[in-house]
């Protein structure tokens, strides 16, 4: 459990594969804990409300880094019997909004019982820049737009008498693959050269799912991004979607580039979404 500064220390829930490894942060102050981003399923949800029960601080509040629901999910249990703030920047809780109910249509009769009963949506809306402070901890929130998902941002926390760090939500995946489905690769792409000068040298980033690491990551992450392009540009061939044999041939590929990393059917999963996108239609992305 890493001190992060004078009274502030950080907890870490993270899923297992069927809860698509999302890492969920507890952050403890003096006076109580702070989340950031709530986990996908109900198995997950209930062992991170009982993390943070075995903390033995009460919840201060929550924030949501994008709209996903391997990361906004996990609002409604934990704030159910807790009065207290869900922040998100207003994009983030635009795009949560919108795609709530569709994603529970979408991935409701896939989970099952496993998919949370209802939907708790941010309460305090954010603008870029905008500072909370808790407990000895200043959140600062900074709106990305679309990249991964139809809305990111990313949290920059800064401990009283301790060196800043970040919370990325998925802006970088470390070590598994991402998921494309939303179609905002090239989005993407401008947006980590957005973080990379903004947070510059620090060496203290959360990812959404994978291990803490420093601002090399988003390198490693436009180096997929590119890669997974590429390969799609050529497979579809100017169509908006690839065939079956393209998409194999696809994970092949990534599976190389990437040797051991988990998530693999993302790879297939998203190829249309970015043929579509580079074939310059818009219709073609998944809401």
């Amino acid at each position: 459990m890493p001190v992060l500064g004078s009274g502030i220390s950080l907890h870490t829930y993270t899923a297992g594969e069927t809860g698509l490894f999302v890492n969920s942060y507890l952050i403890e102050t003096e006076s109580g804990v702070v989340v950031v981003d709530t986990n996908l399923l109900n198995s997950d949800i209930a062992a991170l409300k009982a993390r943070l029960t075995a903390v033995g601080k009460p919840l201060e509040a929550v924030f949501v880094t994008h709209a996903h629901p391997d990361h906004f999910n996990g609002v409604f249990e934990l704030t159910r019997d807790a009065d207290v703030p869900v922040y998100a920047t207003a994009g983030v809780a635009k795009a949560i909004e919108e795609i709530a109910d569709a994603k529970r249509a979408q991935w409701g009769p896939v989970y099952g019982e496993q998919w949370p009963a209802g939907t708790a949506y941010p309460t305090v809306e954010l603008a870029d820049g905008q500072t909370v402070d808790l407990g000895g901890l200043t959140l600062t929130a900074h709106e990305i737009g679309p990249a991964e998902s139809h809305a990111d941002s990313y949290l920059v926390a800064t401990p009283g008498g301790g060196q800043p760090f970040a919370f990325i939500g998925d802006l970088a995946f470390h070590g598994t693959h991402p998921y494309t489905n939303d179609g905002h690769s090239g989005a993407w792409l401008a947006a980590l050269d957005v973080i990379t000068a903004e947070l510059g040298d620090m060496s203290r980033l959360y990812p959404g799912h994978g291990e803490p690491a420093d601002t090399r990551l988003f390198a490693d992450q436009r180096r997929y991004l590119l890669h997974y392009r590429e390969l799609i540009r050529r497979l579809a061939d100017g169509a908006p979607a690839l065939t079956d044999l393209a998409k194999a041939e696809l994970e092949r590929a990534l599976t190389a580039f990437l040797p051991g990393a988990p998530l693999t059917w993302m790879i297939q999963l998203g190829a249309d979404a970015i043929a579509a996108e580079l074939r310059g239609d818009a219709d073609g992305r998944d809401r």
